[in-house]
């Protein structure tokens, strides 16, 4: 076997293990890691600040862009502690797997359960953003997958440093979360979970896992347009992903001057290079009769961002000539390839509309389905665009930056999909299972059942289940009515 064939080979064990144990164990397991990564955070620090050193100069070459720069930063902004709290968060959520989607009662003694499962083996490639390996980490081991990880090359040295850590944890772990006395039995599960999440380094490695469909069932690409188109045209592994986050914000006819100002703002400024970022800007014509456009675009312009406006909204500030003048720099025409473009940088395309419908043509054209957002005080008309946007994640009166899975009280996120698939939008704990059919009977034969005579029909009864009801729950809450 091959050294790409034994690392999913391995991983598949591991995953095999892993959907057979508890959530108590699974929480051993998190607990471990985030104390090896507190203890070691100097270390991956100092890594950082290696690989950190070397992008800049790659940046400063132009060979390297300040988005992904900015994106391999693991101490500004306390994201270390952000990252650290991210497994706390995923370790008291609710377990995923084991919960009962449906129960039909086929006949006496003969019952359908459908029942939450993990995928098993995920393969997750991004780039820059060394606290992914983290967050897959702990969203893996608490939905009960596997996860195979490569980073940019640009986090090598961060992802060994974490890496290291995690995989320190996971040794330590797995004698600590066996129940079992049996020393064979604890060695092997110990063995198969320091597998549960592996790092590999090169592209080769890459494109030979991509070929390993028979041990690994999912591929999460996180990364620019070109590594996830890469990924899907190069793998028959389903892909969840999204190739572009090329998100507009539509101020509507109604819409609030000081809300527009606050909400496009922070979706523009605070952290440009993230998918979430808007990136065109829709407004509403009547919104170029009065100044209303122009103190907007001032205020864009004050914290920094460059518009790329359609004829009519430019010259709408051109009428505003000491806004236009002072800021001529920032205040530029747009072209066609300007809305199909995302920027990931303080640039901002504008175009105006004349409808609600108009704007959901624009996005449904361009965008790419991550998330759009309608900023008005008209209902009906948040209501028909959250109906008409073919996106992941409409919003209303709020900044596209809320798309994300720690926002969204997941924890972490694995991702963002853009799939019309089983998830969509930021990716929690819920996207990383699936679900599989257990049939409970007593000695049943499908020959017992038809039209005929002498033969029985199928009841097929639905039994009711709560919310996030395990199948050992719903037996127990069952026997107890009977």
């Amino acid at each position: 076997m091959d050294n790409i064939t034994q690392i999913a080979f391995n991983a598949r064990q591991a995953a095999n293990v892993l959907q057979t144990i508890s959530t108590a164990q699974k929480s051993v397991f998190l607990n471990h890691i985030y104390a090896k990564l507190a203890v070691a955070k100097p270390d991956i620090l100092a890594a950082n600040k290696i690989d950190k050193d070397l992008a800049l100069k790659q940046v400063e070459a132009g060979k390297l862009s300040s988005s992904l720069y900015k994106r391999l930063d693991l101490e500004g902004s306390g994201k270390f502690e952000t990252m650290l709290q991210g497994i706390k968060d995923i370790e008291q959520l609710e377990d995923p797997a084991g919960k009962v989607h449906s129960a039909t009662k086929l006949d006496n003694g003969l019952e359908l359960y459908r029942v939450s499962c993990p995928v098993g083996v995920l393969l997750v490639i991004f780039e820059a953003r060394p606290e992914v390996v983290v967050n897959i980490a702990a969203l893996a081991i608490k939905s009960g997958n596997a996860a195979i990880l490569k980073g940019g090359k640009e986090s090598f040295h961060t992802c060994s440093a974490i890496s290291k850590a995690i995989r320190e944890a996971m040794d330590d772990a797995g004698k600590a979360a066996s129940d079992s006395d049996d020393e064979e039995k604890e060695s092997k599960k110990a063995l198969n979970l320091a597998d549960a999440v592996q790092i590999v380094e090169s592209r080769q490695d890459i494109d030979g896992l991509l070929k390993q469909d028979k041990y690994i069932d999912l591929v999460i690409p996180r990364g620019s347009n070109a590594l996830v188109k890469y990924i899907q045209w190069n793998t028959r592994i389903p892909v969840l992903g999204h190739a572009d986050g090329l998100c507009s914000t539509y101020v509507a006819e109604s819409a609030k001057l000081d809300l527009a100002k606050k909400v496009i703002v922070d979706a523009k400024t605070t952290y440009p290079a993230a998918c979430n970022s808007t990136e065109t800007l829709l407004i509403h014509s009547s919104h170029l009769d009065t100044d209303f456009f122009q103190q907007l675009a001032r205020t864009l312009v004050d914290n920094g961002v460059t518009l790329k406006c359609d004829a009519k909204s430019l010259a709408n500030l051109q009428k505003d000539q000491s806004t236009f003048k002072d800021n001529a720099d920032k205040i530029q025409a747009s072209n066609d390839e300007d809305y199909d473009t995302e920027f990931l940088e303080l640039t901002l395309a504008v175009k105006t509309v004349n409808s609600v419908d108009e704007a959901m043509g624009h996005i449904n054209e361009h965008g790419s389905k991550h998330t759009d957002a309608i900023l008005t005080e008209n209902e009906s008309e948040a209501k028909q665009f959250m109906a008409g946007v073919d996106a992941a994640g409409v919003y209303w009166n709020a900044s596209t930056r809320f798309a994300d899975g720690f926002r969204y009280g997941f924890g972490a996120e694995v991702g963002v999909s853009t799939n019309k698939t089983h998830a969509r939008g930021p990716v929690g704990l819920e996207g990383l299972v699936i679900y599989k059919y257990q049939l409970h009977g007593n000695g049943h034969a499908t020959a017992d059942y038809g039209a005929d005579e002498g033969k029985r029909p199928y009841l097929h009864e639905r039994i009711q289940v709560e919310e996030k009801e395990t199948l050992g729950e719903l037996s127990n809450k069952r026997q107890r009515l009977n």
